[in-house]
């Protein structure tokens, strides 16, 4: 008894110390703020109530309402093209215990991410994909972009949907210009960025260099003064190595991602309650049997599977609908979820129309409480236009399963779904339609997945899209900084060709470690039209040439000579034969092979000369009974000269069209430009 009694003693004794403490309080702030109303003490005991609770909530909120999810990264890689970052998301892939042995590493092939046909023939990135891997308790969301400079579309949208980038430079080159143009969209939304110097197992490598050249790149920028203290991380994405200094590497990748937990924020949110949802679709993707399915970042709030949801943009009428299954990224694939938090990348189903740019808020209670959509997905505008339309050549239907104009309409309006950089237009013609992108790379790699689905396509030349000035009334058109690596003994060449194509000389030099030349121009989009198969030649194929687009200057008045020889074109419609081409390979270099079929006005090979020739290819050599004088003496065919798509667009004059089919590509004249005879209409 006596023991219960001073165990009660003691309860009572510390409650009245905890009860003194918070009268105390109660004083001190009265005498401090000069009253000491009943409210104020009301609200004194409350908040001392609520101190001395026991209750930790998992998500603390800080004073500006902001929570922050820490088991949880958004990165984006970004970089300019060949840098190695698709080799270094690989390493990381293959590190973070994807697969399962070997066997599967193997059977994934060296370049995991580049899964389509294009990216592994071309070796480039086309499309952003998405994936995620754990390293310990934390997932960290992956975004690999392209780098070309003409699918810059597809690293706009991907960075809406990034908390940081890993900025990856070869540990040769440097900063390249598409590096700046990467950069300078991360830097605008405030991300930090992590600078990977990569490949630094190259003999010439000079790191110290390449990150003096990356400081000084962020001050071109205009980064603040965080962007600017950006950690550095030495890797080789080939060997799967990494280490915080060039001389001291690890035998993983183990310290880039330490680096990247360490360095890039995690996801910053205002709310999880599931009125707030805001999620910016990014992407869009296309299932067989779910039909078309969104990908989008959940800002703030939460979404659950079969939740009644709506679809809204600032300039659009709402569209509303029923969540169907959703996913979130786990490795290379997706696994099904119920629910998914702000912070998380989220895939979705079950909406038809959903297209990118579109917010996904709630729709509970008839949307009276759901949250305003976020800005829309703000992309650069298109460069270069070229037209596409039903083919209409002699040889047309032969070989294609998508022929009629309405069809290839259809096609091109679903490429608008997914490739918001795109634009398509009506023309004149009711067959024809007009196709706008970054580039004439941006355009023909649409061509080439079409030709490959089965489409026949009439394609007419690139040409630049101008745009006038509102200010000044001038027309003005697109220009492109251009920068080429060259051996000395061909800087010559590539200046003079730069030179006819209206460029205007920004710097040249002397490349260290690797005796290269360094020639940076700045050229309109006109003169770019073409240029590289010339550059090429001039180079013995040796030039390396980068070239990203600058501004918009006024227009050149004049045209720019694009070709200096003309082309040879069938005399009539046949078959070639070896006795035709023996005859039309001394006029110039030839594109057909005997047994081609041809038509009268098709391109069968480059004159030697300017201006266009036509030659019988299709010429047969006459039977007769007598012994010719030179039977005796043969000659040989030269090997023809095989084009391929995007050869074929930079040849194509402004008389002349391009014809596309599953298995073949003819050039020929434009039947509509040829000169009119006496009596034609």
């Amino acid at each position: 008894t006596n023991g219960y009694q001073a165990d009660k003693m003691r309860a009572t004794s510390s409650a009245l110390a905890l009860a003194l403490v918070a009268l105390q309080n109660v004083v001190l702030t009265a005498a401090f703020t000069g009253t000491c109303s009943p409210t104020f003490v009301k609200m004194q005991r409350k908040n001392t109530a609520m101190s001395m609770s026991a209750v930790v909530e998992a998500t603390t909120e800080s004073s500006s309402s902001e929570a922050i999810v820490d088991k949880i990264r958004n990165i984006a890689v970004i970089a300019h093209v060949d840098h190695g970052k698709t080799t270094l998301v690989d390493a990381l892939i293959q590190q973070s215990g994807v697969f399962r042995d070997q066997t599967q590493i193997d059977e994934a092939g060296e370049r995991v991410m580049d899964s389509e046909d294009q990216e592994r023939e071309r070796g480039i990135t086309i499309l952003a994909k998405n994936l995620a891997v754990v390293r310990g308790d934390t997932k960290i969301n992956i975004m690999d972009t392209p780098g070309h400079a003409d699918f810059g579309g597809e690293v706009e949208r991907v960075l809406n949907m990034a908390d940081g980038v890993l900025l990856v430079v070869d540990s040769v080159e440097g900063p390249k210009p598409q590096t700046r143009f990467v950069l300078d969209k991360a830097l605008k939304k405030g991300m930090q960025a992590l600078v990977v110097v990569n490949k630094i197992d190259r003999p010439a490598a000079r790191p110290d260099f390449v990150v003096d050249k990356v400081f000084d790149l962020f001050c071109e920028l205009g980064a603040s003064d965080d962007q600017t203290d950006f950690r550095v991380v030495y890797a080789s994405g080939l060997q799967g190595i990494a280490g915080d200094e060039p001389d001291a590497m690890a035998d993983d990748m183990g310290p880039l991602f330490d680096a990247i937990m360490e360095s890039i924020d995690p996801p910053k949110i205002e709310s999880t309650e599931p009125d707030k949802l805001q999620a910016l679709v990014s992407n869009i993707v296309f299932d067989t049997f779910k039909g078309k399915m969104g990908i989008a970042r959940v800002t703030n709030g939460s979404v659950k599977a079969g939740q009644a949801v709506a679809l809204a943009h600032p300039d659009k009428t709402k569209k509303t609908g029923r969540l169907g299954n959703l996913f979130v990224f786990d490795n290379l694939g997706q696994t099904e979820v119920q629910e998914a938090k702000a912070g998380e990348i989220i895939m979705f189903a079950g909406l038809g129309d959903v297209e990118i740019g579109d917010t996904l808020v709630t729709n509970e209670n008839a949307g009276a409480n759901a949250a305003e959509p976020l800005p829309p997905i703000a992309v650069e505008q298109p460069t270069v236009r070229m037209t596409l339309g039903v083919n209409k050549s002699p040889l047309s239907g032969r070989e294609g399963k998508f022929l009629t104009s309405r069809m290839i309409r259809d096609r091109l309006v679903s490429e608008l779904d997914r490739n918001v950089a795109l634009q398509v237009a009506e023309t004149d013609s009711a067959d024809r339609y007009e196709v706008s992108g970054r580039g004439q790379l941006h355009l023909t790699v649409l061509i080439e997945t079409m030709r490959r689905e089965g489409y026949e396509l009439e394609v007419g030349p690139p040409t630049v899209i101008y745009k006038e000035n509102e200010e000044t009334g001038q027309t003005e058109e697109p220009w492109e900084s251009v920068e080429i690596r060259v051996p000395e003994e061909f800087v010559g060449g590539v200046v003079d060709l730069l030179n006819q194509r209206k460029g205007e000389l920004q710097d040249m030099g002397i490349e260290d470690g690797e005796g290269m030349s360094i020639v940076k121009y700045l050229v309109p989009t006109r003169g770019m039209l073409g240029l590289r198969s010339a550059l090429l030649t001039a180079s013995r194929g040796t030039a390396l040439i980068d070239s990203v687009f600058d501004s918009y200057r006024p227009r050149i008045q004049g045209e720019i000579q694009a070709r200096d020889k003309g082309s040879l074109l069938a005399f009539a419609d046949g078959t070639v034969t070896s006795f035709g081409l023996e005859g039309a390979q001394d006029r110039g270099k030839m594109f057909a092979s005997p047994g081609d079929e041809v038509y009268k006005g098709m391109i069968v090979g480059i004159h030697q000369r300017p201006g266009d020739l036509e030659v019988n290819v299709c010429k047969q050599k006459a039977l007769t009974n007598m012994r010719s004088a030179t039977k005796g003496i043969t000659v040989g065919i030269t090997a023809p000269i095989e084009m391929s798509l995007d050869a074929c667009v930079e040849y194509l004059a402004a008389d002349e069209i391009l014809e596309v089919t599953p298995s073949k590509m003819r050039m020929s004249k434009n039947p509509s430009m040829w000169p009119k005879k006496k009596g034609q209409k």
